[in-house]
This record gives structure tokens, sequence and C-alpha cells, in this order.
């Protein structure tokens, strides 16, 4: 032993940066040489593809064995005896390498569009033999490791060697799918940490934080959602659900996947919704951020089931005629021991600077867009929900936290772009670069901004100066709404123009109007939480609200909980408020969300130029008095209208006119005053006659309610 190189105590140490130069086969003059490090055997013959076996010294007391095969073969298999037992096994350094020069290639200008095929963890079979690829990124890491259940998580065992620009890869024979396993680091500067796989397919439950190797092509493939289900001519009601606690059963337990696959999405379409956009799935260690600080950017989060029982939700979802959108969240990271900060002993992922790489209000790190090995990432990582899961589009969260260096920083707290200003140039293409991508391969799918500043042209496209999103989140028709339906209806005249702004901007983007779990957590209240007077006014408010809205131009989505007038605030840890159905008030306000939703659908007028202005027209805006405003909808075909009547105060007009195009019958198509729903059942008895050169209807408007009429030819 006191003649043995330096690399062979490096190998026994765990510490060598370059294993396959000294273990495995090696040419020597004509001898092939092998070197094999098993610790804790104490003997090891490597037997040749002739079947020659030839007795490997042990040279090292920790397991460091050395001999020239005879017949100068450099396939072989390892015989390791330890104490009675004898095992074969296969080298992992006569293997070549994983990654193709192709593949270093793209890594190295960051356009590996299938990042996902050869980071991470893979199942394969290399040279007749089968194992796990393992490929990770660590560009400044002195020694990378793969440690696991395969290997009794001893990372002097399996040492990775290092390609191109840092990317560490090693194939293990006999590891199998279902194995846990992560990445044991030393950083540039000897420190030492163990990561999880940040291409993780598969993840442990919180607390535990290993990787699990998965075999994708054993995951079955959700059918497609219907046919253009995503445009903009097409109605959008999205049902966001947060999938802990939507329902739960038990002791509180959460529904699985499977669960939630047999009833969330028949109860989402007989409700009438297009859409369901969940909340996270993303691994994720604290429950209370709701999956909005990730950890497992490619796993679905093992609190409700397996990747595979995951694809069968989304199959479900498909199978009854819904859209799925995923939250899907680029903006920041936590700072985990186990996941990206810091991962190969230097701020990789995020910018070492906290004025550029850390959130103040959230206590996360912000992805340095800048970097080629991060957009790849991120890229990919959208890419891989679209085809992996069959997903329909990306509700992208935080947005404006991206777009602005200054995001809520105060002065001199922050570092300017080049050009001395406060925006984000690297995340603006990053942005730009996603859409691009998603769009051209998935030209059906749609992504959604949650951006609440006035940055231009968001949902635009890039070819024209846009950021290239489907659709924009409407924070400011939110805002303004809210503040005004929460007035006493008194006060609401002081408020008018709350519900006047919003068409101004209206087509500026192609707008969702979102009601969200962030309007019903932190002592925000609910939704009816937030409506004055008595219990009886308080619905009435409710349901006006809810006809305006969907009567407003814009897609359209709600939290769950809302549609059936959930009381108390969303708390993450426990089921919905199911039992209020059973109060005839509740079931009202879910009777209306599921007529509305129809209306929706199935009145083109409401939904065919939801992003276009020649799809309304005010008829009524100066009554601030009387709370009342009036607008007509219209579709692609001219005489497809509907008009929409809001009174937004607790008095009933009679004879209250409103110019109309169209002389003849208009039918009242829903009124939310109607006492199926829990109202005063004031209308107009299902039609009124529109008369006169300029023609008008005379009608009666319920208290606190909306109208909805369309014209008969």
């Amino acid at each position: 032993m006191t003649n043995l190189p330096a690399e062979a105590y490096a190998i026994v140490e765990g510490r060598h940066s370059d294993p396959f130069h000294y273990l495995g086969p090696h040419k020597e003059a004509d001898k092939t040489v092998v070197r094999a490090f098993l610790p804790e055997a104490v003997k090891v013959d490597a037997i040749d593809d002739h079947g020659a076996t030839t007795a490997l010294e042990r040279v090292h007391d920790a397991g460091l064995f050395v001999g020239a095969l005879a017949n100068g073969s450099t396939k072989y298999q390892l015989r390791a005896r330890y104490g009675d037992r004898s095992i074969d096994l296969e080298d992992p350094y006569r293997f070549p390498p994983i990654l193709t020069e192709f593949d270093l290639y793209l890594l190295g200008e960051g356009t590996h569009q299938r990042l996902y095929d050869k980071l991470g963890a893979h199942p394969m079979v290399l040279e007749g033999v089968s194992g796990v690829g393992f490929v990770v990124l660590a560009p400044n890491a002195k020694r990378v490791s793969v440690v696991g259940d395969f290997n009794f998580w001893d990372a002097r065992r399996h040492p990775m060697r290092v390609r191109g620009a840092g990317y560490w890869e090693l194939f293990v024979p006999g590891a199998t799918p279902g194995d846990h396993y992560k990445f044991d680091i030393i950083g540039p500067h000897g420190q030492l940490t163990q990561k999880s796989d940040p291409m993780a397919f598969a993840a442990e439950l919180r607390p535990s934080t290993a990787s699990i190797v998965l075999d994708e092509t054993r995951i079955p493939h959700p059918r497609p959602a219907p046919d253009h289900i995503n445009a903009l001519n097409r109605p959008m009601s999205i049902y966001e659900v947060h999938l802990g606690s939507w329902r739960r059963k038990g002791d509180n337990d959460w529904l699985t996947y499977r669960d939630l696959a047999e009833t969330l999405p028949r109860y989402a379409r007989d409700l009438g919704f297009t859409h369901v956009e969940f909340l996270p799935v993303n691994e994720h260690p604290f429950d209370g951020s709701w999956g909005y600080q990730p950890t497992g950017m490619y796993a679905p989060t093992s609190r409700f089931g397996t990747p595979a029982e995951f694809a069968w939700l989304i199959d479900a979802c498909h199978a009854e005629g819904l859209g799925v959108l995923l939250d899907w969240v680029p903006g920041h990271f936590p700072d985990d021991p186990h996941g990206l900060g810091n991962f190969d002993g230097t701020a990789l992922y995020e910018h070492a600077n906290p004025l550029q790489g850390r959130h103040m209000d959230w206590g996360t790190l912000i992805y340095n867009y800048g970097r080629t090995e991060v957009v790849n990432f991120l890229v990919s990582n959208a890419l891989f929900w679209l085809e992996r899961y069959n997903v329909d589009g990306l509700r992208v969260d935080a947005v404006a936290s991206m777009l602005y260096l200054d995001y809520s920083r105060e002065a001199g707290a922050w570092i300017p772009n080049k050009y001395g200003g406060r925006e984000n140039i690297e995340a603006v293409s990053f942005l730009r670069r996603f859409n691009t991508e998603v769009f051209a391969k998935f030209p059906n799918a749609t992504t959604a901004a949650e951006e609440s500043t006035a940055w231009p042209q968001v949902s635009r496209p890039v070819d024209f100066g846009g950021l290239g999103f489907g659709y924009k989140w409407n924070m400011g028709w939110m805002h303004d709404t809210l503040n005004y339906i929460s007035k006493d209806p008194i006060y609401r005249k002081y408020q008018h123009n709350d519900i006047l702004f919003g068409l101004q901007y209206a087509f500026s983007e192609n707008f969702v109007l979102p009601l969200s779990h962030d309007e019903v957590v932190h002592g925000k209240k609910s939704i009816l939480g937030r409506m004055p007077g008595d219990d009886w006014q308080r619905f009435a408010n409710l349901r006006a609200y809810y006809g305006f809205m969907f009567g407003h131009p814009g897609k359209k989505l709600m939290f769950m909980g809302c549609e059936f007038a959930q009381e108390r605030e969303w708390n993450h840890d426990r089921s919905l408020d199911w039992h209020l159905l059973e109060q005839d008030k509740h079931a009202g306000i879910h009777s209306l969300i599921r007529d509305l939703n129809e209306l929706y659908r199935n009145q083109p007028a409401l939904h065919e130029l939801d992003c276009d202005p020649a799809g309304f027209e005010w008829m009524i805006t100066d009554d601030a008095g009387n709370n009342v405003f009036a607008w007509l909808r219209k579709g692609a075909n001219p005489r497809t209208q509907c008009l929409v009547v809001v009174n937004f105060s607790p008095n009933v007009y009679h004879d209250y006119c409103v110019r109309v195009p169209f002389t003849g019958t208009w039918r009242e198509v829903l009124n939310s005053d109607a006492a199926h729903y829990g109202g005063s059942n004031v209308g107009n008895s299902g039609e009124v006659i529109a008369k006169g050169l300029v023609p008008e209807l005379s009608l009666t408007l319920p208290p606190l309610a909306a109208l909805f009429l369309v014209p008969e030819f």
C-alpha cells in the first residue's frame, strides 16, 4: 500500500474528481489492467467475456483491487466475496459515456430542448446490461458521486465522470426503478453537501428529501383534451383547485390522485367549467407554500400518489372534456439545503449577489436568467409537462417579480440592468423564449401570466415586441371590482369608476378575470365575506357580482369554494365546507354558477369576441345614482348579441329603459334574482318587447341582480 499513487488514495477517500482515469479497464503495454473499488470485499475476481478468471490483488484494505485480464479484453464482470457470500456484479467504470458529443454541444449553448431525456436518472440498457444512467450539472464541483439504495449511500462507491461544461454522469449497473438516490457533492472549497436531483421525475414525501428513480416508459400518456379548447374565440371558464384541500377523507387525509380522478373532473364538468387549473403540483417541502416554493420541478408531488397516478388524473379530466392548466413557478425557489440553492458549492441556479438572487418578501432565491444552463432547465421543464403529461397550458406565477429588478425592494437594494434601468432584460428574454418554444411545439396549448403591472403587450406575439403569453390575468379588474362590491350600495356611486375603468383597457391584452386563491386568504375574507348588508343582501350581492363577471369581456377563473359561497377563508390544511350545500342559500349560488357557465358556453356573444373590442358596447354607464350598468356583448355574427344589465342597488326599478339594436322580443335567459338561486323572483316574466324608432326595452330590474337578455329572430 505504501507504493500506491496519490489518486488511489483519492479513490478510497472518496475525493477523486476523475474516477475513470484510475478505475475500470486501462490498456498498459499489452495488458488490460482492471482496478475496482469494492469496500468490505475480501476477494475480487474479474471474469472476461471468454470466461477466463483473473484474481485481482487487494492493494488497499479499504477495498481497492488491481489485476491484469488474461486475454486483454475490456469486457468483464466482477465476482466479489463478502464473508461467505459471493456476488457477481458489473463494473460501472467499464462502460462508455452516456451523453453524446451532440448532447454536450446543445447543453453548452443552452438549446437542448429535451433536457429531460438526458439529465436526471434514466433506466437504460447499456451494452446489454440493465441499470440506471445518472446525469447532473455541477460545473464548479470538485467531485460528484451518486449515492442511494444501490450503494448503501456510500459516496466512495460511485464517483461520477465530468463531461463538457460540468455535466457529471455515471451508468450504475443493477440500479432499478424505485431506488432512492441523491448527489453527493464536494464544492470548490472542499465543502460537502448532498442534493436532490434537480431533474428527478419522482421524489420522497416531506420531510424526506431523496429523489426516486422512475421508469417513465411505464407512465400512461393521457389522452388529449378537445381540440382548440384554449382558443381566444372559445369559452374558457377555469376552476382553480388546490388538490390537498378540495376535499379530504377519513381523519383529514388527502385524497389521492386516483380519488381525485374519480370525483373532481366530473364535478367540474357538471358545473359547466371548461378547464381545471391546479395550484403547483411540483414536489415541495412546505405544505404552507401551496406548491409555490418547489424543489422538484420535474416531479409531481408524492403527497397524492405516484407520477403514473397523476397522469391518470390528467386523463380523467380530458375524458370529461376539460382542459388542464398547471400553475408553474419559474420565478423563485426555496433555499432548503437539499434543493437548488448553492447547488455545486456556488450560486449555480441563482445569482450570487442577494440584491439580485433573493426575494425579500418570500425569503426565496431568484433564478439567474442570464445563465444559459438555467434557462435551458426552465424551458425544458415547461415542455416536459406539456409533452409527458399532456397538460394543456401553464399559468406562470409572479411574472411581475421576474420583470422588475427592483420588485419589492427599497432604493439602493437592487442592481440596475446594463442600461441603468429597472427592467430585468434576461428575464424578458427568458419569457419570450419560453412562450416561443411552447407555442412552436404545442400550438394548441396556452400560457397565462400572473402580471400585476402595466407592462405592455404581455399577451402579444414576440415578433411584435410582446412577451408572447396566450393570456394575462386581469389583476386590476379583480382589485377594482372587489373594492366596488365590498362597499355598501349607498356608497357605490362614489366608486362608480371602479366598474367603468376596466373597460378602458379590457382589450389591450387577452385577459382572464381571476377570482383566485390569493383573494380568499391572509385576512382578505372569502368572496362572500366581502359582501355588505344582511344575510339576504350578502348572497344577492354575490349573485349579482358573479353575473357581472360572466357578462364581462374576458375569460373566467374561480377558485374552489367560491362556486358555493364558502363562508370562511381558505385553509390549505382542511377540506372545503361542503356541508354548506345543505343550505338553500349556498345551493342557490351553486346552481347559479352552473347556469352562468352553461349560458357563457352556449351564447357565442358571451365568448367569441372576449378579447376583441368589436364584441362589446356600453348601453348605460352614467347611472351612478342607481348603481346600474348595462352593455351589449356581441358574437362574430352581427345578429348574435346579449344584453347584460346589472343592478348593484337593493332597490327594484320598474320601467327602466335600455336602448337595444333590434326591435322585437328579447328573451330573459338568466336572472340572478330567480327564486331558484335564492332571490326574490322579481323579473320580466321571461321576455320583453323592444319598441320604438330607436328600440328600447322597458325592464323591471330586480334588486342586487344581473339580467341577461338575447333577441329572438
